[in-house]
């Protein structure tokens, strides 16, 4: 397999994180530092070393469902020293993140060592569902919902976002809570959405990754991924992967 996806099963992180670590020099193979990801490596017969340290597969994957509270950053480690998702789960086995959510926005997050999973969770072109319970400000009317369900081009982005999902919960005169279904994660994408269309979001919290839900975890909590979810997670992906192979052929 390439070096970059056995790095990932390592629990080093993504194929895109374990890149970084080629590229910094921090990767040997067999005795010769690695200068690109495209390397084969076999995990049965070479000798993958960081900072001098042999890596290898775990026996198994772990997999976490965390409950992210507010106040949290998304990250290993954080220069500021604020709290980190990472002060929440157990410390062994080494799991990291997978994707993000901002300082201010709680709820569901998968933790792993298994970078493949996650490499296929991030990728935008699997279309993986993320759904989010939303407060925006204001009386959140047709003409913006309107707008966020056909997809509107954000500051700086060359691109349009996806079409969205959006149901509304409730509307009051100063407020309006919204169901919104994301298949794409741009940085602090539903917060700029909501603020283009002149809706600021007072709260977010995520409620659903594909076919994993929070469901009663507490704010803070985690729990491991029961066998069926994860069989649940994983044919998600295998029919995300065959939808992009076909959309694919259709447009090459």
């Amino acid at each position: 397999m390439r070096l970059n996806r056995f790095l990932a099963s390592c629990g080093l992180g993504s194929r895109r994180s374990a890149e970084g670590l080629i590229a910094a020099g921090r990767v040997v193979v067999n005795g010769v530092r690695a200068e690109t990801p495209a390397i084969s490596v076999d995990p049965a017969t070479d000798r993958v070393t960081l900072d001098g340290r042999v890596v290898a597969p775990p026996p198994r994957h772990t997999y976490y469902l965390l409950h992210k509270p507010e106040g949290v950053v998304t990250t290993a480690r954080d220069p500021g020293r604020r709290p980190t998702v990472m002060d929440l789960v157990p410390r062994t086995p080494r799991v990291f993140p997978v994707g993000r959510l901002d300082q201010e926005t709680s709820g569901a997050l998968l933790l792993t060592d298994d970078g493949d999973l996650a490499h296929h969770l991030l990728h935008p072109r699997y279309h993986i569902e993320k759904e989010y319970e939303v407060t925006a400000a204001g009386r959140v009317e047709e003409p913006a919902l309107a707008v966020l369900r056909t997809g509107m081009r954000l500051e700086d982005e060359a691109r349009p976002t996806a079409p969205a999902g959006v149901r509304v919960l409730s509307r009051g005169r100063d407020r309006t809570r919204l169901a919104m279904v994301l298949h794409e994660g741009r940085n602090r994408q539903i917060r700029r959405m909501l603020e283009a269309v002149g809706h600021p979001v007072i709260q977010l919290r995520r409620i659903r990754i594909g076919p994993i839900g929070l469901g009663g975890l507490a704010v803070g909590a985690w729990r491991d991924l029961g066998r069926e979810e994860l069989a649940a997670l994983r044919r998600l992906i295998q029919e995300s992967r065959h939808d992009a192979l076909r959309s694919r052929k259709r447009d090459p």
